[in-house]
């Protein structure tokens, strides 16, 4: 009987074949798109698919490169166990896309940069430019995760046979193979919530039911306005410290960033992000929706409670497997939107990787090399880095749920880039030596705060997880097994039995979506201080295209149309010519260089 506990159905051989021809079909795609566009086989083709992309594509592969790895297995378990209060995540989105369209892309977008480390140099100096990158390629590898299975499947040859798709359409196709592939995968990860919730609300009698038995158990109590920084999730952290967070993720982000500056207009690579906040918001809500129909269907008998499973990241292909097991072809959707949701992370991943290693380490060292070389060379990075984000997602298989995990990595060395990047574009009066000093200063303490957390995870009282039962299960496993989660107790690294030091309770409690925000304001801090005791208030007049205009704010462009359609076609016709401005940047800040550097 479902929700009653114990063994679920395994994959059939028809669950097979939906997958294999998902997988197939995601592989088809980044392949004719690398047989349509073998002609074009430059540097800015490959990496940036000729700047000709349009919104609504380049928004799809926005919402699934990011949204995908960490949402289709643990949002659901979130809502399951701490309830909605992710949904106000809806409202983070709207900030952070608001911020980025508006600020920096179309900086980005006038600089027209390949890699968005180019502007470190542009601004400060070329170590800072390495520094950036080189956090970026750590963060990156170090999240190449997927989903915990049981299914059936075997997880090591999924994620080889996955990986080397990735590799695949990633180092013959390039950009446009990984967005147009991207829209496929985005479609089937919506189906494959949508596949919970129906059958749910099936099982359940109804969409109101699964609500009904939501409230009850108190997940839709998500408006907590407890103003406490070290609570887990309050409306006044997710609303101000998950926009933080998340800009720091979309707007500075090599992976994000190489996708609108994509598009072929300003307006385009704008439109695309407020397309994409929408599908952000189709996505959380689809999510969040599917851990609350698990709890209206597990509500008597926790199957992680019960043993059914070890991990969090385990329950959502539990309930699959449980709700739809007697429906051949439909868990084998569900796991192919999963490892869409992998594959639209690597792939990301993959081509962004090739992008920074190319611009900022190989291009500047041997400036002389043909076409031909540099194509072999962008398809040769993509095997190199697709081998090692399989190797790195094997390792983090073994890891707990990862969600937090995610999003904490992502605060811990996003966050102060992101004070780098708004000390450079706000701040006339910042220079190199304050810019470098001021993000070391908040990256060491954000790893401090982030490392701290995870050695001594916050009390219940500060998490707090909502009730739940095994009341109802008739069938309990013999199995051990461990309730662990990245912020409880049992997820700790090996620490002293009853240890706790006084900075447990307080430092190392705060809210993994106040590790962004801390990071961005005391680089930015800092970097001032530092800027102002080392000259920066006497340097000389640099070039305006380095930071943020009045001009490219909505607001003032629709009030001042001249200056926004002159702006517009030098624009157009920067990117229609080929131009890269980049160029012309270097010779005007030469002798900004030579007075700032280190």
């Amino acid at each position: 009987m479902v929700g009653t506990g114990g063994p679920v159905a395994t994959f059939s051989v028809w669950d097979y074949v939906v997958f294999a021809v998902t997988i197939l079909g995601a592989a088809g795609i980044g392949l004719f798109q690398a047989i349509r566009g073998r002609k074009e086989s430059s540097s800015a083709e490959f990496l940036l698919g000729g700047r000709q992309m349009t919104a609504v594509p380049v928004a799809m592969s926005l919402t699934a490169s990011f949204m995908s790895g960490i949402t289709v297995i643990g949002t659901p378990a979130e809502a399951y166990q701490f309830g909605a209060a992710f949904w106000i995540f809806g409202i983070s989105y709207t900030i952070m896309s608001t911020i980025t369209a508006e600020i920096f892309v179309p900086l980005f977008y006038r600089l027209a940069i390949t890699s968005a480390y180019e502007y470190l140099e542009l601004r400060f100096s070329r170590p800072i430019r390495l520094i950036g990158t080189s956090m970026y390629i750590i963060q990156t590898v170090t999240l190449s995760k997927p989903t915990k299975e049981i299914t059936g499947l075997d997880l090591w040859g999924v994620l080889v046979a996955t990986g080397l798709v990735c590799i695949l359409y990633c180092s013959l196709g390039g950009l446009k193979a990984v967005i147009w592939t991207d829209v496929f995968q985005m479609g089937i990860m919506l189906a494959g919530f949508v596949a919970v919730i129906a059958r749910g609300a099936v099982i359940r009698g109804g969409l109101g039911q699964i609500w009904e038995d939501a409230g009850q158990g108190g997940r839709l109590n998500a408006f907590d306005f407890d103003p406490n920084p070290l609570k887990r999730h309050t409306f006044w952290s997710i609303v101000i410290g998950g926009s933080i967070m998340w800009v720091s993720i979309y707007s500075i982000n090599q992976s994000q960033v190489q996708r609108y500056i994509s598009c072929k207009t300003l307006g385009h690579a704008k439109m695309s992000l407020y397309v994409n906040m929408v599908g952000l918001w189709v996505t959380v809500s689809l999510a969040v929706f599917s851990g609350l129909t698990m709890y209206s269907i597990y509500k008597n008998c926790d199957p992680l409670s019960n043993g059914d499973v070890t991990a969090s990241d385990q329950l959502l292909p539990y309930l699959v497997m449980d709700i739809l097991g007697d429906f051949p072809g439909i868990p084998g959707l569900f796991v192919a939107a999963a490892y869409s949701g992998t594959l639209s992370t690597v792939s990301s991943s993959i081509n962004a990787l090739v992008a920074v290693t190319v611009e900022d380490f190989i291009f500047p060292v041997w400036k002389n090399l043909t076409q031909k070389q540099i194509s072999w060379l962008n398809m040769g990075l993509s095997i190199f880095f697709g081998g090692v984000c399989i190797g790195m997602a094997g390792v983090a298989s073994m890891m707990g749920g990862v969600l937090q995990a995610a999003l904490s990595i992502f605060g811990m060395i996003s966050g102060p880039l992101l004070g780098l990047y708004l000390l450079g574009m706000l701040f006339r009066t910042s220079n190199s030596i304050g810019g470098l000093v001021g993000m070391v200063i908040g990256l060491v303490l954000t790893l401090w705060v982030g490392i701290g957390g995870q050695v001594y995870p916050p009390t219940a009282d500060m998490t707090n997880p909502l009730p739940l039962t095994t009341a109802g299960c008739n069938n309990t496993m013999t199995q051990n097994y461990t309730t662990t989660s990245p912020w409880s107790t049992s997820a700790s690294l090996t620490t002293p039995s009853n240890f706790r030091p006084d900075l447990a309770d307080s430092w190392y409690s705060l809210s993994y979506v106040y590790l962004s925000l801390l990071g961005m304001l005391v680089t930015m801090v800092c970097g001032l201080l530092i800027s102002a005791i080392t000259g920066g208030c006497k340097q000389k007049k640099m070039n305006p295209d380095l930071f943020v205009r009045r001009s490219d704010l909505m607001c003032f462009r629709c009030t001042n149309k001249s200056e926004a359609t002159d702006d517009k076609e030098k624009s157009l016709t920067d990117h229609h010519m080929g131009v890269h401005i980049t160029a012309d940047l270097d010779v005007k800040n030469t002798e900004l260089e030579k007075s700032t550097k280190l």
